[in-house]
């Protein structure tokens, strides 16, 4: 049986600490703060990164470069057989479509997934991963796998401002300058690989309740239904863990005896989203038992 290694990137909320305790190998996505590189967890905290974006930095994501990724292949496959790669979505970064090319001189040994995931939603596609691999899959049935379920998943994100949407060019002055007097708070969505508007707030409660909503619609009708057998639940946030507690207990009296994940959203989505963003994100189980 061939010795396989799952990679991800640092956009699905894994640190390097916990991969190396879960046995996964981490690739740290880049940024450009100020035009100075940064790598995520690597010299850069979430701490830091916070302190920088609300002090005006500009802060611009990027992907890593082909050396990065095929100098983390090259040392994974002097002691693993082959990869099962999984990055953040298509949709949302070319790194998967690069990771693509670069695989194509391996011949064989490493198998990129797109799944079209990214955040909350790709630490539970690695989770699948390792689980299928214990179940005794094959790297091409996993990314089979994986790729057949990527729809099978939502991401619902309540923001605390329409500031860093309009800095990156996602929304006018006008419309920001107009939600922020209006005290509007937008929730995003994300389905596949877009994120997209879906509904609009006056309050944080009336943001949480239509998340919850959407997230048992998905539930009933896209799901199988409201429970641990059907569903994962996860709640995410960007630097406001507090906020966060308060959802979790929330969610709790809503789907008593589910089993809640809560960690913060990636870095990659908070650069374009701000700080005190909350999101609901729920995940068909793609194991059952």
């Amino acid at each position: 049986m061939k010795k396989t290694a799952i990679v991800t990137d640092s956009n699905s909320g894994i640190t390097q600490a916990e991969g190396k305790e879960r046995g996964i190998f981490v690739l740290p996505m880049p940024f450009m703060i100020d035009e100075v590189p940064f790598l995520d967890d690597v010299n850069l905290t979430h701490e830091e990164f916070y302190e920088k974006l609300l002090a005006g930095s500009d802060v611009v994501t990027s992907q890593p470069s082909p050396e990065s990724v095929t100098s983390l292949w090259d040392e994974i496959l002097k002691d693993f057989d082959e990869i099962i790669h999984i990055p953040m979505s298509s949709g949302l970064s070319g790194s998967c479509h690069g990771a693509m090319v670069l695989s194509e001189d391996y011949k064989g040994k490493v198998h990129v997934v797109d799944n079209v995931r990214i955040s909350v939603t790709l630490r539970q596609a690695v989770k699948d991963a390792q689980e299928l691999l214990t179940a005794g899959k094959t790297a091409p049935q996993i990314k089979e796998i994986l790729e057949a379920d990527k729809l099978n998943c939502s991401v619902y994100i309540m923001l605390d401002t329409l500031y860093y949407l309009k800095k990156g060019g996602r929304i006018t002055k006008a419309a920001a300058m107009l939600g922020t007097v209006l005290k509007i708070k937008p929730v995003l969505q994300i389905q596949g690989d877009k994120l997209d508007a879906f509904a609009k707030a006056r309050t944080a409660g009336q943001g949480k309740t239509t998340m919850i909503n959407a997230i048992r619609n998905d539930m009933v009708n896209r799901f199988g239904g409201e429970s641990e057998e059907f569903v994962n639940l996860h709640i995410a946030h960007s630097n406001s863990p507090d906020e966060a507690l308060l959802l979790k207990a929330e969610l709790e009296n809503i789907f008593p005896g589910m089993p809640i994940v809560m960690n913060p959203l990636s870095l990659s989505v908070a650069c374009h989203i701000g700080p005190g963003a909350l999101a609901i994100a729920v995940t068909k189980k793609l194991l059952k038992g």
